[in-house]
């Protein structure tokens, strides 16, 4: 995985040039350049797949065309045999090479052959036209802005920002070309609102579960195909768990990391499962009080997310993805995306059913801002890659098709889930009850002292020109008695919490830290999270 910049056009200068690559330095481990006249491509590279030769930007044998490319494309040898008996001519045994192949010979087709967590630009030398295609759910980003005949991409909103202009992200699933002197245009080749659309319900429970599981399995298996030693972010929930499970089915050097109060529930349970499996466990106990403003004013700045919600986690990824870096490690699986398809948050249950399913394309629509822009920032932050099986759109297509009725279950969420992953984990984590990152780990009302002052550094970071700060869509959705469209009209109409909201939010976190200031304070006292 790398970070790219591209200025392309006659308005671009070396000087903004730099300024962009060094805003994305932490992505990769080399930098990469071409530079000619009107046009400047860079990557910052994190050498994972044909470490030697998958230089970027990779340009085509007959020197037309030259990519920039994020991300791992798992079905790329498969595609690369297929592209050879087809007459293509290979150079390399990577990704990067593939993906451009693809796009010449299968035009912008090409993209929807691709199996990954990726988002690249293709440029034709000779005209700057460029060609930009994006993931079917987000995992990696891609942002754009352009001044005068000049139109500049990169990976994250900060390499942007200088420029003073408005800044578009390329939607999730969606690929198309920026002309000189024009924005691009994009349509969608997956649209997420609509995915499973027209294809008949997996209603049967046993159908349901074994397809769920062989594609979750299947999903994890091209994930962990590396000679690099693999780690897993394991909290000790369903998600997690389940990724590693399957893991060491398929890749037997992993690695787990666990973050959280030394008493947190996470790490409880994260260290017993570890000895289950005989696996390495590294823990990274952290205090409440050890997380200062510096810490999320950086979340804040790094990740770049509009909602204060994923902040929080944020504030905690950095650190978990700080001690994965200084572990040595560079790809890691997480268990993110489950929630979203199968059910996980209260908010699934207290939908009325018939919306339901609207609310899971909502949130599938919108992962590629929130969590995904977390996971992404975070990790790549660190000089990590993270792959997240659960969002391979094969998986993501199988989910949709589960009706809501299977997802939560008397009661219980991701009630499908957990009997696909039955029989690989034990009860503990089977029946554990569902809780967010931030709170498992014990560290959340810690972080939330600091939501006043969220709203203006975002906006001193100039992060409005991507689009402005975001009340936290559960709490909305919640206010509005859980009417999805009333929801979201009311984030576009009234995006920012008001001074009441904010106080009484402060007052709660604030408590909670005093109380657990005095019971830390008490001789022989046993503090909880």
């Amino acid at each position: 995985m790398c970070g790219i910049a591209l200025l392309v056009g006659p308005d671009g200068n070396d000087a903004r040039f730099r300024r962009m690559l060094d805003a994305i330095r932490p992505r990769g481990e080399s930098e990469e350049v071409l530079v000619e006249p009107d046009l400047r491509l860079g990557t910052q590279r994190l050498k994972i797949v044909d470490r030697q030769r998958a230089t970027q930007p990779w340009v085509s044998a007959d020197g037309a065309w030259a990519l920039c490319y994020n991300g791992e494309v798992f079905n790329f040898r498969a595609l690369r045999d297929e592209l050879a008996r087809e007459g293509v001519r290979l150079r390399s045994e990577s990704d990067t090479e593939v993906v451009l192949e693809a796009f010449l010979h299968w035009g912008e087709q090409g993209v929807t052959r691709l199996r990954g967590e990726f988002a690249f630009a293709v440029v034709e030398r000779a005209t700057g036209r460029v060609y930009l295609g994006r993931d079917p759910v987000g995992v990696k980003p891609l942002y754009w802005t352009r001044h005068g005949r000049t139109v500049s991409i990169a990976s994250e909103v900060k390499a942007l920002v200088p420029l003073g202009l408005p800044v578009h992200e390329v939607p999730p699933g969606h690929h198309g070309w920026a002309d000189p002197g024009s924005d691009p245009a994009l349509s969608a080749y997956v649209d997420l609102l609509h995915v499973g659309d027209g294809l008949p319900p997996l209603d049967d429970p046993d159908a349901a579960v074994a397809a769920l599981g062989a594609a979750f399995d299947a999903s994890v298996a091209a994930r962990v195909d590396t000679d690099l030693t693999v780690g897993v972010v394991l909290s000790g929930g369903l998600d997690s768990s389940y990724v590693l499970a399957t893991a060491l089915q398929h890749h037997s050097d992993c690695v787990a990391f666990t973050i959280g109060t030394p008493d947190s529930e996470d790490v409880t349970t994260a260290r017993r499962l570890a000895a289950h499996f005989g696996v390495p466990h590294e823990v990274l106990t952290v205090e409440p009080h050890e997380l200062r403003w510096r810490d999320v004013r950086e979340a804040i700045a790094s990740s770049e997310l509009t909602e204060f919600g994923d902040v929080i986690n944020a504030t905690i990824s950095n650190r978990l993805y700080d001690a994965v870096h200084r572990a040595g490690i560079k790809v890691v699986l997480c268990g993110d995306g489950a929630d979203e398809l199968f059910g996980g948050y209260a908010m699934y249950r207290d939908t009325d059913e018939a919306a339901r399913q609207r609310l899971f394309a909502h949130k599938l629509a919108n992962l590629g801002r929130t969590e995904l822009q977390r996971v992404d920032r975070a990790s790549m932050g660190h000089g990590v890659e993270a792959r997240v099986p659960f969002l391979d759109i094969d998986l993501v297509e199988l989910a949709m098709r589960v009706p809501p009725e299977l997802k939560v279950r008397d009661g219980v969420e991701k009630w499908v889930l957990r009997r696909a992953a039955t029989g690989l984990l034990p009860d503990y984590v089977l029946h554990r009850r569902k809780l967010p990152l931030s709170h498992a780990s014990g560290l959340h009302e810690r972080v939330r002292l600091f939501r006043p002052l969220f709203l203006r550094t975002y906006r001193s970071l100039g992060y409005e020109l991507l689009g402005p700060a975001r009340r936290d869509f559960s709490n909305v959705l919640e206010s509005h008695g859980y009417d999805l469209d009333a929801a979201v009209r009311s984030t576009a109409d009234t995006p920012h919490y008001s001074a009441a909201e904010q106080a009484r939010d402060f007052a709660g976190a604030l408590r909670w830290n005093l109380r657990r200031a005095l019971r830390h304070s008490t001789p022989g006292s046993s503090p909880t999270a």
